[in-house]
């Protein structure tokens, strides 16, 4: 395919990427059902998705486990620095707050993600990414019904530090792609963070809740679909797609995110769709749709 060809793709693969991840409620719901800390989730879907992602690197190309001791801390980076400190952080957020409001500390993410690529890739912030960051975090505030209630100094550290830990992906991310292969970061960066989940997790305590559940099976089940779907898919998708998407455009894009778990709210759970979010569908479309103009 020509460079044209990839450009228009690579928005698209972002889009389908949060969309995948705006599904992730009904399966962390569903594993929470089994006994499951939020800890214990992030770490089964982690553990598994490395798997995969090894999987598939072996299948693919098994030259490319070949990484440079140089760029083992870029890698620590992204596996402990981005994934696990992301997940840790919004997973702890959502205790002790509510869920709104670290949705919205979440999605102040691409402003960081915006101001660590002027400074480090020198992108430009033209007025077209300005007005859509706006449209995008507006959008964000309503579709998550933020009412600034419950913020705490932890929640809101916890909270920002969902937020850097989650752009970080996007910054190192397109760091490393220009060195190696979609499948090998996603791989070496998932390794690392089941790694390290591994001693937060109480193992003990979720092995046993594998051992004792009265439909293993389902469980199994259900925890390889949480990986695939929500991890493997998505993030081997979003990474596809920073090949040839700024790192400040795909973070915006993927605000798309709120917008999906929204309507999978609606449509899976019976949740009511309120004006305010409506609007705030209407909004992040507004700033996907002027991204994506030319």
């Amino acid at each position: 395919m020509d460079k044209l060809t990839h450009q228009k793709i690579g928005p698209i693969l972002i889009i389908i990427a949060a969309s995948f991840w705006g599904c992730m409620g009904i399966f962390v719901r569903k594993l929470a059902e089994f006994g499951f800390s939020a800890i214990q989730i992030v770490s089964i879907r982690i553990t598994l998705a490395a798997l995969f992602f090894s999987l598939i690197l072996f299948i693919k190309n098994r030259a490319g486990f070949k990484i440079s001791l140089r760029d083992i801390p870029l890698f620590l980076g992204l596996g402990l620095g981005s994934i696990l400190l992301f997940t840790v952080c919004y997973f702890s957020a959502i205790t002790i707050m509510p869920l709104s409001t670290a949705a919205i500390l979440l999605y102040t993410s691409p402003i960081w993600i915006m101001l660590m690529s002027a400074v480090l890739f020198h992108e430009k912030i033209n007025s077209r990414k300005v007005i859509a960051l706006a449209l995008a975090f507006a959008g964000c505030v309503l579709v998550s019904g933020f009412s600034g209630g419950g913020i705490t100094a932890t929640g809101l550290m916890f909270g920002l530090g969902s937020s850097i830990g989650y752009g970080l992906y996007s910054i190192l991310g397109t760091v490393a792609l220009r060195k190696y292969s979609p499948y090998t970061v996603t791989t070496y960066t998932f390794l690392i963070a089941a790694i390290g989940s591994w001693f937060i997790n109480h193992p003990v305590d979720m092995l046993s809740k594998f051992s004792n559940a009265t439909d293993f099976n389902g469980l199994v089940l259900l925890s390889l679909l949480t990986a695939l779907l929500t991890a493997v898919i998505p993030f081997l998708l979003y990474t596809l797609g920073l090949r040839n998407v700024e790192a400040s455009k795909a973070g915006i894009l993927a605000t798309v995110e709120p917008m999906v778990a929204t309507i999978v709210g609606i449509t899976y759970f019976s949740e009511a769709l309120t004006l305010l979010s409506g609007l705030g569908i209407f909004l992040i479309l507004s700033a996907v749709v002027i991204l994506n103009k030319r």
